[in-house]
């Protein structure tokens, strides 16, 4: 994988409208289970192709120090090259002169090659360390966007459980509301009514017939007493 394209799936899952992507799912918490998964691998992956990018920038930054060392090296051996050759010419000695001259020369020419390698490094080495600046950026953005997209799967959970709770409280009141008329409790109370009139109705009824028989006993004592006082008119 190229670091382009890292760096353009990290965009697009940095800058996605988590809200947009709720609002077209079927099942929000499926969706969200589903996106915390690729957000996931996508993390992982990120973070291996950020790893090998910031060790292939290590190596060049390696490379550009002894570039640097050898150059500042080669330097001064050319320096104490060229200080040996002026002392033997001085002393007369031209033969020797010239060859530590020619050997300052070479020296001068090793510190050419290396200051060139390491200028023609430093150009490579700042591009990748923007790309190492972007990537590392780009899954900041990543980890951050996953801690929302947890977070929102466990809010998402937690109201349809609420929900959920308050549908099935709103239906048990519904099935025992006793102003119902239709409810169990309405149809026993009308029985307990019934049965507490048919009482009332036997024991109505039970008065009436004893009424009625102290009404005959009193009628029989009458007729008796009418009789008695016949009976005590005939015998005057």
């Amino acid at each position: 994988m190229t670091k382009q394209t890292v760096l353009g799936r990290v965009a697009r899952l940095a800058k996605a409208n988590l809200n947009a992507l709720l609002d077209q799912a079927e099942d929000p918490q499926k969706m969200l289970d589903q996106l915390i998964r690729d957000y996931t691998d996508n993390i992982a992956e990120a973070e291996q192709a950020i790893a090998a990018t910031i060790g292939n920038l290590r190596l060049m930054e390696q490379d550009h120090r002894e570039d640097v060392e050898a150059a500042k090296e080669w330097g001064g051996k050319a320096l104490a090259a060229s200080r040996k050759a002026d002392e033997l010419r001085a002393a007369g000695q031209s033969a020797d002169a010239d060859r530590f001259d020619n050997l300052a020369k070479v020296a001068l020419g090793r510190q050419l090659r290396s200051e060139g390698e390491a200028s023609a490094a430093e150009p490579t080495i700042a591009a990748q360390t923007e790309v190492v600046d972007r990537l590392r950026s780009g899954l900041e953005q990543m980890k951050s966007k996953l801690t929302q997209l947890r977070a929102k799967r466990d809010e998402l959970v937690a109201r349809a459980a609420s929900a959920q709770a308050q549908n099935r409280m709103t239906d048990a009141v519904k099935s025992i509301d006793v102003l119902d008329p239709t409810s169990e409790l309405s149809r026993f109370e009308d029985k307990v009514r019934r049965e507490e009139a048919r009482a009332l109705g036997k024991q109505e009824l039970a008065a009436s017939s004893l009424d009625a028989q102290f009404e005959e006993l009193e009628a029989m004592s009458d007729s008796a007493e009418i009789e008695a006082r016949l009976a005590a008119l005939k015998s005057r």
